[in-house]
């Protein structure tokens, strides 16, 4: 009996011992790439020899998904582990906006700097490019990067840096005075404009340099990074040892120059022996464009694209590892989501989640950690379009509403018909109707305890 308490005592001790030290964090984001488009989740052209190898040596979620099927309201999600529209950033944000993600949300760079961490976002934000709403005002410690879309432009009234790379015979009277051209956006650091008109060729090596010098800058204490990678957003760029090698076109060579990029990065966290320290999550903000000439991704097996709450619209790759804390090469089909991650971080930190808000997002580390047995905690899974709550998925069921006037309901069970092509309301409809009003009645008490979005 003495002998299997010590047992007892000694592994209770290394399981503390082991999460002694606050992890670090690391979320790359990548911005509409397709549920296939990488090799372990079954791309036939576009080759990601680095991303397949974090598979192999951590977990695939093959039931991942996004909060909304555009760019804003799901970096806002993944950013307060809330709905979107419970923070009233239910569309996209354009440089045109003085609008952003409320400062008195509390980000997951909030709750880590209660914790000491150094902080960092390296790439897109698009939730708030006006000082007030930059990630600087949102908890992160430093930023570089795009502040929105890279098909956008740039806001006249942004600060510009007193020694600014101007390109491309720009002036700062032409930016004052100019109509600006789409396409043509700015890179900042912190809240200054540092690059006009910003190389994009350039920019997925540059974040990249960016990131591993963070981690380096800061290895010796607990860090989150997050990279929100502007590719494959449109107009596509790569550099030129990337440019027209993918057999799967622009689009293919993207992916794959965001594939060395994840290399490189636990290149770095291996030589400062991080990899055991590290959580490392990558997914997509939400589906791919419904694009020809190798421009748009793919969703295949899903039925839909971008700005739809088909599964293509919203279900996402997504890979986690960490060394010694995540079975290698396992998977899980269990619901799980990018408003999971604020919860499951601050979890992971020893953080306490905020008690005078409500948190949408749930604890997933028993899926992510491979625990025996572990469930969804989500028995509603939600999909917003805009401010409307158009589907939800509870467990293999998919309900679908669209229309304004004569609204036509779908329903799929998605366990044998992944590709939702198979219509099963009118069969089916007492459950139905069930899913219907839990709809209601969750979207009724979210908008009765909505929180403002941020204003000038």
């Amino acid at each position: 009996m003495l002998r299997y308490l010590c047992c007892i005592i000694i592994g209770l001790c290394s399981v503390k011992k082991s999460f002694s030290k606050p992890p670090n964090f690391i979320v790359i984001f990548t911005d509409d790439q397709g549920f296939e488009d990488l090799g372990c989740f079954g791309s036939p052209k576009i080759k990601t020899p680095h991303l397949d190898q974090l598979a192999a040596d951590g977990r695939k979620f093959t039931s991942f998904y996004s909060a909304n099927s555009v760019c804003s309201p799901s970096r806002a999600s993944l950013m307060t582990g809330c709905y979107p529209v419970r923070v009233s950033i239910p569309g996209v944000l354009f440089p045109r906006h003085d609008i952003g993600l409320n400062p008195d949300e509390i980000t997951i760079a909030d709750l880590l700097k209660t914790k000491s961490y150094a902080t960092a976002c390296i790439g897109k934000w698009h939730i708030g490019h006006k000082p007030k709403f930059l990630p600087t005002s949102q908890g992160f410690d430093s930023y570089y990067g795009i502040p929105y879309s890279n098909d956008m432009t740039i806001d006249p009234e942004a600060k510009l840096a007193e020694n600014i790379n101007l390109r491309e015979g720009f002036t700062l009277d032409r930016i004052r005075n100019e109509k600006p051209k789409k396409n043509l956006v700015p890179l900042m650091r912190n809240e200054e404009v540092i690059e006009y008109p910003c190389d994009q060729t350039t920019l997925t090596k540059r974040y990249t340099e960016e990131a591993v010098k963070f981690i380096e800058e800061n290895k010796k204490r607990p860090f989150f990074l997050y990279l929100p990678h502007t590719m494959p957003h449109i107009p596509l760029f790569a550099s030129e040892n990337f440019k027209g090698k993918s057999k799967r076109g622009p689009y293919g060579d993207t992916i794959e120059e965001i594939d060395w990029s994840v290399g490189e990065i636990m290149k770095a966290l291996r030589k400062n022996n991080l990899d055991e320290k590290t959580l490392v999550v990558y997914t997509s903000d939400n589906g791919p464009w419904k694009l020809k000439g190798g421009r748009g991704g793919s969703a295949n097996p899903l039925r839909g694209y971008k700005f739809q709450t088909y599964e293509g619209g919203m279900r996402v790759p997504c890979i986690m590892h960490w060394k010694g804390k995540i079975p290698p090469g396992s998977s899980c089909d269990e619901i799980a989501a990018t408003i999971d991650l604020l919860p499951t971080i601050a979890g992971l930190s020893g953080v306490k989640l905020p008690n005078d808000r409500t948190i949408d997002g749930k604890n997933i580390w028993p899926l992510i950690s491979g625990k025996e047995g572990a469930k969804t905690p989500h028995e509603i899974y939600f999909f917003y379009k805009g401010n409307s709550l158009e589907s939800a998925r509870q467990g293999k069921w998919k309900l679908r509403r669209s229309g304004k006037k004569s609204q036509s309901i779908e329903l799929y069970d998605l366990a044998s018909d992944i590709s939702e092509s198979n219509n099963l309301a009118q069969e089916n409809e007492a459950l139905t109707n069930e899913i219907i009003q839990k709809m209601n009645s969750f979207d009724e008490k979210l908008k009765n305890a909505q929180r403002p979005a941020g204003k000038l």
